[in-house]
């Protein structure tokens, strides 16, 4: 895959902060989220921080990460401090920033312990993440990424669908489903899975949205919802299919055509200059109009990158606006104890003029 261009990614913020201080009188950034510390560098440890000034770039991690660091930062020439001990480490943070005037930092993403600390030797102020905002709109080679994710994911499910349609003559639990899914999605070419795969069946687990698997046994009549994506490089995929397993009923086939509607109405909304709440609003049409409004119980979507959640979120609270170059799920769904639910959802790359769509299992009829 095309390598992610780094360099242009740091060059946009030296080039800023180059021109003099931010608004805030801010002259160097600090990054402690390690999403953002990836996205703008490369660097993959679990431990490091990152300071941009108009000089350049400077990340500190451990000793574990010392060899990974260089390597993995070496396009942008970021000059890597490496110290044993979380003091040295600290100090090391303090001293490269000394000199500075102010100090950005995302407070949202630094806990409240850690900033107090800091603060005590440093000038900070808070600010949201410049990288957060640059990292919304995903360029070609982050969409290839999640892309190839969703492939793998796309491919596990084919390879299980057909075991889950077998479920009456051959039993398997939810706990088989998730380990075959997940199993599979490596086989295709992914890291690892995205998220702890969802698999959620019957009258009271399909009712729950975020249902964990559990050692059920899927059995005949029951609704099943899976929620299931792969990581690759980084990047995450998202997706969710629902079934009935045997003959649906007429109260199931009415429901998940409201469910198949509002995912249509969502994915014709969503258009780069478009308001994310008007893809919740257009989902929550149709259920509204059908008097099962109340059976939805969560947003439309959110972004997707990586990190599995990520701005922008389609919601009724939302003050999000869409961009070409997003990729965003549309998932809405209907739950309720005693019937089960159903949700089905797609990722998508938003267009100037649309999306396009990067999850491709098939919605099966009922």
């Amino acid at each position: 895959m095309t390598p992610i261009d780094h360099v242009s990614r740091v060059e946009r913020l030296t080039l800023r902060l180059a021109d003099g201080p931010l608004g805030n009188g801010c002259d160097a950034l600090l990054f402690l989220d390690l999403t953002d510390v990836r996205w703008l560098t490369g660097f993959t440890g679990s431990n490091g921080w990152v300071v941009v000034t108009a000089d350049g770039v400077t990340l500190g991690t451990d000793g574990r990460y010392g060899d990974r660091a260089r390597a993995e930062t070496a396009s942008i020439a970021a000059t890597v401090i490496v110290e044993q001990h979380a003091p040295r480490l600290h100090q090391r943070l303090v001293d490269t920033l000394s000199g500075n005037s102010a100090v950005a930092l995302d407070a949202s993403t630094t806990s409240h312990s850690s900033w107090a600390r800091l603060a005590c030797e440093v000038a900070l102020e808070p600010t949201g993440s410049l990288v957060k905002l640059q990292r919304q709109i995903k360029d070609e080679a982050e969409i290839a990424r999640i892309e190839s994710a969703a492939r793998a994911a796309d491919a596990a499910l084919a390879d299980v669908e057909p075991m889950l349609m077998d479920a009456v003559d051959h039993p398997l639990s939810e706990h088989d489903v998730r380990t075959e899914l997940e199993y599979r999605m490596r086989l295709h070419g992914a890291d690892d899975r995205s998220y702890d795969t969802i698999v959620a069946s019957g009258t009271e687990h399909a009712a729950r949205p975020h249902h964990s698997a559990s050692r059920r046994t899927i059995v005949e009549g029951d609704t099943v919802i899976i929620d299931v994506g792969a990581l690759l490089d980084g990047y995450h995929s998202d997706m969710t299919r629902s079934w009935v397993i045997g003959d649906p009923t007429e109260q199931q086939r009415e429901i998940y055509g409201l469910v198949v509607a509002a995912q249509r109405a969502g994915l014709e909304a969503v258009a780069a200059g478009v308001a994310a709440k008007s893809v919740d609003d257009a989902c929550r049409r149709v259920f509204d109009e059908a008097g099962y409004l109340d059976w939805y119980l969560h947003g439309t979507g959110h972004g997707v990158g990586l990190d599995i959640h990520e701005l922008p979120f389609h919601s009724q609270t939302s003050d999000d606006v869409l961009a070409a170059g997003m990729v965003v799920t549309v998932e809405p769904g209907l739950y309720r104890g005693g019937f089960g639910g159903f949700r089905i959802e797609d990722l998508v790359v938003v267009t100037e003029s649309g999306h396009r769509v990067l999850t491709h299992s098939p919605k099966r009829e009922l």
